[in-house]
């Protein structure tokens, strides 16, 4: 796991201090205007021991400056979104006011937190899960519960084992293309389609690609399951992953019952 896209971007007295945690226990840095900045590890969240003095908007805009390669023009589409994805699919989470447009937001400006979440790569899944994929499956937790990551372990054990996998890579966190190269193991037979919306990401890898199967991270709107009912007409099978405590809380949400 290489952490050196995360220490880059942050100012050097903070780079310095956070490379000296644990980083295998490590899950998200945070950062929140006014307080001395924070890492998670292990679900719990404490100062980073020899932070520098508490954060400001000023370093926040600095990180973020420097998450984009000083173009942020370059990332206004997933700034709008509220992050950016650094090189090995880490993400950088932000907070701030937003600027709004028709109830659409813009742009986030006075910045008041960003979160890093680190990014990881899984060597194996469960071997009775691997066991089970031969059809359509659903994977559900609440945030921060590994989703992600077992998705991408999922797709990776699929494509490896003879299937062609069309994987919507919408946030860049899944295979962390750079220049087309996924910078993690997504599988030898897995086509990327990054930074497109889940819906229009279905239909083009239905019409382009002739998948087996299709992985999607994180449903959360009403077009998105349309895509993938429609694309299921096909023959194609499905990888997702859904914010849910359990079944039955995902059942009493009009849009995951579907």
């Amino acid at each position: 796991m290489d952490l050196q896209p995360i220490f880059s971007i942050l100012p050097p007295e903070l780079s310095s201090a956070a490379a000296r945690l644990d980083t295998s226990r490590l899950e998200e840095l945070r950062l929140r205007t006014g307080q001395i900045p924070a890492a998670l590890v292990c679900g719990q969240e404490r100062p980073i021991p020899g932070s520098p003095e508490p954060v400001t908007s000023r370093m926040l805009e600095e990180i973020v400056s420097a998450a984009t390669n000083r173009s942020c023009y370059s990332a206004e589409a997933s700034l709008r979104e509220g992050y950016v994805t650094l090189p090995g699919g880490h993400r950088v989470g932000l907070c701030g006011t937003a600027a709004l447009r028709e109830s659409r937001i813009q742009s986030l400006r006075e910045l008041s937190s960003v979160s890093i979440r680190i990014a990881r790569q899984v060597s194996c899944a469960p071997p009775e899960l691997l066991r089970r994929l031969d059809a359509s499956t659903l994977i559900l937790g609440p945030p921060g519960s590994g989703k992600t990551t077992l998705l991408r372990e999922c797709v990776r054990s699929l494509s490896d084992g003879g299937s062609r996998v069309g994987l919507v890579d919408e946030r860049g966190e899944l295979a962390a293309c750079r220049l087309g190269v996924p910078q993690l193991d997504v599988g030898a037979q897995t086509d990327v389609l990054t930074g497109c919306g889940k819906s229009e990401g279905i239909y083009l890898l239905l019409r382009a690609m002739n998948p087996q199967w299709i992985a999607v991270d994180e449903i959360t709107a009403p077009e998105d399951i349309r895509a993938m009912e429609e694309a299921s007409y096909c023959g194609v099978r499905f990888l997702a992953t859904a914010h849910a405590f359990s079944p039955d809380e995902l059942r009493r949400r009009p849009l995951y019952r579907r």
